[in-house]
């Protein structure tokens, strides 16, 4: 069957910063048919956060939170150093663990990332990850979540305890990070897995954020760590790649709605609108930020999931990755996507072509090649790195092309899911999936 693209309009954002947006009147896009409980409640959800203040103590995302297996830390900076913008700043210790603070644009998300300091460290991470196949090899790694500016945790608290959403109070965990002072986190999402934090302090000043005592890497470390960065600005990497434009989550078929319906509840995004992606047996579902002119500032969450959870697939047949996904590795996050720099690079190629084949030249593993044409016409061109051996993440590097003003096209999604279905398989007894 011949696939068609299909256009998918999310980055036109001239004047939103200057125009209050109208969760009402705003329509959502796609082809993905929601159930008239999502109709429902999905505007009860818009009106209450601004009857209870949500949309004004909640603002765009301030970091993102990783947690790798104990000494994974420098090695995943140094791979994060060459394959995204992220540049390291500091590292602090506390009583479980090592935080290392990496920085993109001052504008831009910070990323936090947590290093157990022993092996046989213990929480809700590795209780959840030895569940799955896939995932139990890494049993402390896991994306944790966002965090989003909030001047008055206090009275978020408050106000969201009020809506049944559940958050962590001192004691109840081994990791004292999550109920810091100055940052507030909920609980694991049931539909996720992924936590969301808010917090006041400034990203930019770690020093603010009280993770605990500073600590200063080896002689040995940082060099390891300005290897990546010289490679990156010795091949024009670093002017190329901008920042994070999307994550996507992964999640169960039956849970596609409760998940967005959740995290709505809890920030001042919008519900964009989901596009069925037939080839995959599978739905893309954007939720974005009106209060930002540049996704990047706060990248849009998107969440796939099945169109048919696998027990009635089983009476189709139809490919189903995107629940394979969750049962190999769980419902988590799936990849982060990098944006780069629309034109032509001087060596004749467009720019995501030459940084994939710069990167593929260092020896990091794409999943099959570039997807998209990016010709005369505007369009998208796109890849999905493999799992990344510290994190688990995927990268993915995406270029709108001549002023491509989509989110993804219906092709391209399908053959990047395609892709990391075949890499994600599991053989268990008489089902390969």
């Amino acid at each position: 069957m011949a696939r068609m693209n299909v256009a998918v309009d999310l980055k036109d954002t001239s004047a939103m910063d200057a125009i209050p947006f109208d969760y009402a009147g705003y329509e959502p896009k796609g082809d993905k048919k929601n159930s008239d409980f999502f109709g429902e409640y999905l505007p009860k959800i818009y009106a209450r956060r601004q009857e209870t203040g949500v949309n004004d103590l909640v603002g765009e995302m301030n970091a993102i939170v990783i947690q790798v297996e104990a000494g994974d830390g420098v090695a995943t900076m140094a791979e994060l150093h060459c394959m995204t913008p992220n540049r390291y700043h500091s590292s602090y210790v506390s009583k479980t663990h090592k935080f290392h603070v990496l920085h993109n644009k001052p504008e831009f998300p910070a990323l936090v990332l947590m290093e157990p300091l022993s092996d046989g460290y213990e929480d809700y991470i590795r209780r959840l990850n030895v569940l799955y196949p896939l995932s139990r090899p890494k049993p402390n790694t896991r994306y944790v979540g966002e965090i989003f500016q909030c001047p008055d945790t206090s009275a978020l608290r408050e106000t969201l305890e009020a809506q049944s959403i559940r958050f962590e109070y001192a004691g109840d965990t081994e990791n004292e990070f999550y109920t810091s002072n100055g940052i507030l986190f909920s609980t694991p999402s049931d539909f996720t897995g992924n936590r969301i934090g808010y917090s006041g302090a400034d990203f930019n000043d770690p020093q603010s954020l009280a993770l605990g005592e500073r600590l200063e890497l080896t002689d040995s470390e940082d060099a390891l760590l300005r290897e990546g960065i010289a490679f990156s600005e010795q091949h024009g990497l670093d002017e190329l790649m901008l920042g994070y434009d999307h994550m996507a989550t992964r999640i169960l078929a039956g849970e596609r709605e409760d998940a967005i319906l959740e995290f709505q509840t809890m920030v001042p995004y919008y519900f964009w609108g989901a596009y069925n992606i037939s080839d995959m047996n599978s739905s893309t579902n954007v939720n974005r930020c009106p209060i930002v002119s540049d996704d990047k500032k706060s990248p849009a969450k998107v969440f796939t999931a099945n169109n048919t959870p696998s027990f009635v697939n089983s009476f189709e047949n139809l490919p189903m990755p995107t629940e394979n996904f969750v049962r190999n590795y769980g419902r988590r996050m799936h990849h982060m996507a990098v944006e780069i720099l629309d034109g032509d690079h001087a060596s004749g190629q467009k720019n995501v072509d030459y940084v994939v084949g710069i990167l593929g030249e260092q020896g990091i593993p794409f999943l099959a090649h570039v997807v998209g044409e990016c010709k005369d016409s505007p369009d998208l061109k796109q890849i999905f790195s493999k799992h990344s051996q510290h994190t688990l993440l995927i990268t993915e590097y995406i270029e709108r092309c001549k002023a491509f003003d989509g989110f993804f096209t219906k092709s391209n999604v399908a053959a990047l899911t395609e892709a990391a279905g075949k890499d994600e398989r599991y053989q268990h007894g008489h089902v390969f999936d």
